[in-house]
């Protein structure tokens, strides 16, 4: 197996960028770029958070248990066509440009949207209900696959000199999309009957999400191409970008899966825990959500500070240690929520993890687009960030839910993240080692 990686990056240096140029309207391009990401982790969050209302509205079966688990099922297979989307819309990216990359996935992740928000029931139109959500989940993932490779690469190519400050947007809008979720679902648990929340009130989320979209589009059609985008196009060289990928770059993109595995897992373990603190801890549904508000805010606040001090120290100065900790750390934490299943457990656990997560994640972005040189940046991303996703992120959810269920250990989840922390600092060992990152 060969690779093709760029020279060893030094902190906030971009290799092949011009850092004298200065980026045109920084703020505008941070938004631009963000708001596809904060879109798709809106609908993650709300889709995680309902999962228990989506499960009895689409997917009808006697064992509660065992509806839930399709629910999540459909959520978790949805990642599946993630690395196509990463594929063709990464190569997209790198062949035509960041822009037009970005409008093309939000526009598409839009209509998955409205699928949800349209659908009539199980009740209603029977099996072709559990089909059309499926089919939606299908298409916001695919256009999801595109979606962080692009953002990343636009961000880190207009503040070479700031990449990691930069990129940590990427995750921080995630964090503002999770925060959101929560506060609507902290509302309408509060104010709607659980009949009104199984009829209609579980699409609200999705509505609001909708309304997003048609802004992010025109945010996106204004925005200026990266310099380095336009300095590719304008050389005439024939981009082949999943090729050159798929032949002499494979080992970068099992890197990339690598360091995404453990904060991709506790991403997605932190969405999951609503559904885990009503079915497991028998915590009422607004104590969960004030657990997930929680964990947004601290991850809001971590993530831009350590994605600043990344280009000061390195990423992996950081990101090596917040690994160690959530390997040793996260069993403990969910002994502790078993134990003392209270509130104010929930929201120190949860605000503990969103700390650990913040200082991997901050950082994290910069790391995987110094990776990859400028000719495959996006589709490299891309590739190694859905494929990632989709085995860490995506089945979190459904495998904490099959190990509880498998072993009858409430702490059960925690085994998932160990495994995920140790492909982790695995690939970071790797990444400091032979590519001399820091």
């Amino acid at each position: 197996m060969t690779s093709s990686a760029p020279p060893p990056a030094s902190p906030g240096t971009d290799p092949g960028t011009d850092s004298g140029r200065a980026p045109a309207g920084t703020a505008r391009i941070i938004a631009a770029a963000s708001i596809g990401n904060a879109l798709e982790w809106y609908d993650i969050s709300s889709y995680a958070v309902f999962a228990a209302y989506i499960s009895r509205a689409f997917f009808t079966n006697s064992d509660p248990t065992v509806s839930l688990m399709l629910a999540l099922g459909t959520f978790a297979v949805s990642f599946l066509i993630r690395p196509v989307g990463a594929l063709v819309l990464g190569s997209y990216a790198d062949r035509a440009g960041r822009k037009p990359a970005l409008t093309l996935s939000l526009g598409l992740m839009m209509v998955g949207t409205l699928l949800i928000c349209v659908l009539p029931t199980y009740s209603v139109i029977g099996v072709a209900a559990p089909i059309g959500i499926l089919v939606a989940r299908l298409i916001q993932g695919f256009a999801a696959g595109g979606e962080y490779g692009s953002a990343t690469a636009l961000m880190v190519e207009h503040m070479p000199g700031r990449r990691g400050f930069a990129a940590s947007w990427q995750f921080t809008s995630q964090s503002m999309s999770t925060l959101f979720a929560g506060v609507i679902g902290t509302v309408l648990t509060s104010t709607l009957t659980p009949e009104q929340l199984d009829s209609w009130g579980f699409r609200i989320p999705f509505i609001f999400g909708l309304l997003v979209g048609p802004v992010g589009l025109y945010i996106r059609r204004h925005m200026p191409e990266s310099a380095e985008a336009v300095d590719l196009l304008a050389s005439g060289e024939k981009q082949t970008p999943v090729t050159t990928l798929l032949t002499r770059q494979k080992l970068l993109v099992v890197l990339a899966i690598g360091v995404l595995a453990v904060t991709t897992c506790v991403n997605y373990m932190i969405t999951y825990i609503p559904t885990y603190s009503i079915k497991e801890l028998h915590l009422p549904a607004t104590s969960s959500f004030a657990s997930l508000i929680a964990s947004a805010l601290v991850l809001i606040v971590v993530t831009p500070i350590v994605g600043h001090l990344s280009d000061r120290y390195g990423q992996l100065r950081i990101m090596i240690p917040a690994a160690v900790l959530i390997l040793v750390l996260i069993y403990p934490m969910f002994a502790f929520m078993v134990g003392v299943p209270t509130l104010a457990v929930l929201l120190s656990v949860v605000c503990l993890l969103a700390v650990l997560k913040g200082a991997y994640f901050g950082p994290m972005a910069a790391l995987i687009a110094a990776i990859f040189p400028t000719a495959t940046r996006a589709t490299g991303q891309a590739v190694g960030y859905n494929i990632g996703v989709a085995i860490f992120g995506g089945f979190t959810p459904l495998l904490a839910t099959w190990l509880i269920r498998t072993t009858g250990l409430a702490v059960a989840p925690s085994f998932w993240v160990i495994f995920a922390a140790v492909v982790s600092l695995s690939a970071l060992a790797v990444l400091w080692r032979r590519l001399g990152l820091r």
